[in-house]
């Protein structure tokens, strides 16, 4: 956590969370300053929507056969508006570095890149929309005991066991999902 930041850190849910949209949320906080936060979900995949169907309805033809991933939902914010998170061996104009070897881009060129054998990142995942945060809004939540937070790792970004990464990361701080409890204490 650099400056006080959580870029390139994980947000764990914490059970009970008011917001039923963050419920066993796992979300990857791309981009974090003294006046905004931005993270994509990693464990909200949307049923029946492919990275080649959403491809083929942008009119992207890709010169490979691409896997049949999931496009996510990565937050509640501009959910029409996609985003590719990816290893940086593709470095786009306007990519965002989020942490040692993961970046973030979001124009049609690394859609165009995914679809063709040069130039394609070696791991990457697809999200529409994006979880956001105002000045300070972050910081208090996990001060409220709203959300954990953890190391990420590339299983955790780009793995495919999406229903089982909230219990995964929680098992990386040591908690053990059935003994968390909604209550959060004050010493």
């Amino acid at each position: 956590m650099e400056g006080g930041f959580f870029c390139g850190q994980l947000l764990i849910a914490m059970p009970g969370i008011s917001d039923p949209r963050f419920e066993r949320a796992l979300i990857l906080i791309c981009a974090h300053d003294e006046e905004h936060a931005m993270g994509l979900a990693l464990n909200r995949p949307i049923e029946g929507l492919t990275v080649p169907d959403l491809l083929e309805r942008l009119e992207i033809e890709a010169t490979i056969t691409l896997p049949p991933d999931l496009v996510l939902l990565g937050g509640p914010v501009e959910r029409e508006r996609g985003f590719v998170l990816h290893t940086t061996d593709y470095q786009g104009e306007h990519s965002l570095d989020v942490s040692p070897g993961v970046a973030l881009t979001a124009t049609r060129e690394v859609l165009e890149a995914m679809a063709n054998h040069e130039g394609a990142p070696t791991r990457s995942l697809l999200a529409l929309g994006y979880a956001g945060w105002g000045a300070a809004q972050l910081e208090n939540e996990i001060k409220e005991n709203v959300w954990l937070t953890c190391e990420a790792d590339d299983e955790l970004i780009f793995g495919h066991d999406y229903g089982r990464k909230w219990s995964r990361a929680l098992a990386k701080l040591g908690v053990d999902p059935e003994r968390l409890s909604s209550t959060a204490g004050r010493a």
